[in-house]
């Protein structure tokens, strides 16, 4: 057979497989209730405290702990919290992911890229149990995955291919998978945060100081390995080296501490309440490890962290929400998305991408 023919049939074999090879995407966040009455709070926090890389003791001395005494409590004290930060289409974090999801999509669409966007809930609804299966009934035969956290850690990212490699160990025809595994140092995150900053004090005026608050990490965790300390550094590192011209003074600490154990430091609340004595009465705080406003940003920091920081003597607290669907970032996240599809189809070629 002549050379060219057999080029010519091993390019229609490839065409025909990429065609066959439908790829999606799968943006996973953490969860959230289904309400804030206190029965769902207490279903969607015995998934979330039951996860071994969450609470990282073993069952038998954790599981009567937690069901005995953290969840008849902590699910009532938490209702009145999620009551506060309630939005019409759900808990914050829902409504806000949602939208993300469905920009990608859109731009996928108007880019005539047949890439389907699903989204879901490490812990909560939608599951990723229905979300992979929703991408598996539209014939996708890989799946890249995309954790919505900037920074690395065992807690949020790893849990999520635990999960879903737990899943498909019951599929008979298993697709292809690719995971992100962090974006913290991708200009599409970081120049959407420094545009986010920039737009709010040009149109506020600036503060003494700016408070990158982190969600914290028990310091066991980095002791024993995990990068999500360092990951945090780098991102505090990357916002002063873009935003040094602005002449604000930027600090980060770690927020929503839980259990007695030694935790990252510094504390979000301990640093606010400790600034007016050192003459820093007005402040900013950002929270970059959170793509999508919720309990944690607006109940936690907006809320409780104000206060406190009022109570300590403060003058003026801000709060500079998430990232959540602003175009800047949609646009750099369909960029990291894209980027990490190359070489897989159905995308019309690369340079589609």
């Amino acid at each position: 057979m002549p050379e060219p023919e057999k080029k010519h049939d091993q390019n229609n074999i490839v065409n025909q497989t990429c065609q066959e090879m439908k790829a999606g995407v799968l943006l996973v966040n953490l969860g959230t209730p289904s309400s804030f009455a206190a029965r769902d709070i207490r279903r969607y926090l015995a998934e979330f405290l039951s996860d071994r890389r969450v609470v990282e003791l073993p069952a038998v001395l954790w599981q009567p702990i937690l069901r005995g005494v953290i969840l008849p409590f902590r699910s009532r004290r938490l209702v009145h919290k999620y009551q506060q930060v309630w939005m019409e289409g759900g808990s914050p974090l829902l409504v806000h992911s949602l939208a993300q999801a469905q920009k990608i999509a859109e731009g996928f669409a108007s880019q005539n890229l047949p890439v389907p966007v699903a989204l879901a809930m490490r812990y909560g609804k939608p599951s990723l149990a229905s979300a992979l299966e929703d991408l598996r009934q539209q014939n996708c035969e890989r799946i890249l995955v995309v954790p919505m956290y900037p920074q690395y850690a065992a807690s949020t990212t790893a849990t999520i291919l635990d999960k879903i490699a737990s899943i498909a160990a019951g599929f008979r025809d298993q697709p292809e998978f690719r995971f992100i595994k962090r974006f913290y140092h991708e200009p599409g995150y970081i120049n959407a945060l420094v545009s986010k900053i920039k737009a709010f004090w040009q149109l506020n005026g600036k503060p003494q100081r700016l408070l990158l608050s982190f969600h914290g990490l028990p310091q066991r965790s980095v002791n024993q390995g995990d990068p999500y300390f360092k990951d945090c550094e780098g991102t505090l590192h990357l916002l002063r080296q873009a935003l040094a011209g602005e002449g604000v003074k930027i600090d980060a600490s770690f927020q929503s501490r839980f259990g007695a154990e030694k935790w990252l430091e510094p504390a979000t609340q301990a640093t606010l309440e400790a600034y007016p004595a050192k003459g820093v009465k007005r402040v900013d705080v950002i929270c970059p490890g959170f793509v999508a406003d919720c309990l944690e940003t607006l109940e936690e920091i907006q809320l409780e962290c104000a206060g406190a920081f009022q109570q300590a003597g403060g003058e003026q607290f801000r709060y500079i929400p998430c990232l959540n669907s602003d175009e800047q970032w949609i646009n750099g996240l369909d960029g990291i998305i894209k980027r990490h599809l190359q070489g897989w189809c159905p995308a019309q070629s690369d340079q589609a991408l």
